[in-house]
């Protein structure tokens, strides 16, 4: 699980391992993962858009831009939160991921509220 707070805006993410979805004898390690976002700064925000780096045990690192979260751009009030869960593949057993969300004031200023790296990794894969 990470947790980080960005001007505001707390991310907590907390992953677990997808075996239904994954295949290992083909390389195909599914994780899912659920994300929190809470506004407990005093100013609203509106999400607009993700950036995440992910990395496989074998330094493989794909990266994933786009508008939004599951086809929403949340707009988050002082006290406000939103959740959602995706998901990610990898080829190894394990691995990290991290990022940001481009985040809009009222006002019109962004700001990128960071993802704390947090580990993807197959239960007893790691000691």
């Amino acid at each position: 699980m990470s947790t980080a707070t960005t001007d505001g805006i707390r991310v907590t993410v907390e992953p677990t391992y997808w075996p239904e979805r994954s295949t290992p004898e083909s390389g195909q390690f599914a994780f899912m993962y659920k994300v929190e976002l809470f506004n407990e700064g005093t100013v609203p925000a509106q999400l607009r858009s993700r950036h995440w780096i992910i990395t496989d045990a074998q330094g493989h690192v794909d990266e994933v831009k786009g508008e939004g979260v599951v086809g929403r751009q949340p707009h988050l009030k002082p006290g406000e939160r939103f959740e959602y869960t995706s998901w990610a593949m990898l080829r190894t057993p394990f691995g990290t991921m991290r990022g940001t969300y481009e985040m809009e004031r009222p006002d019109g200023t962004r700001f990128e509220a960071r993802i704390a790296e947090f580990a993807l990794t197959l239960p007893h894969a790691l000691h």
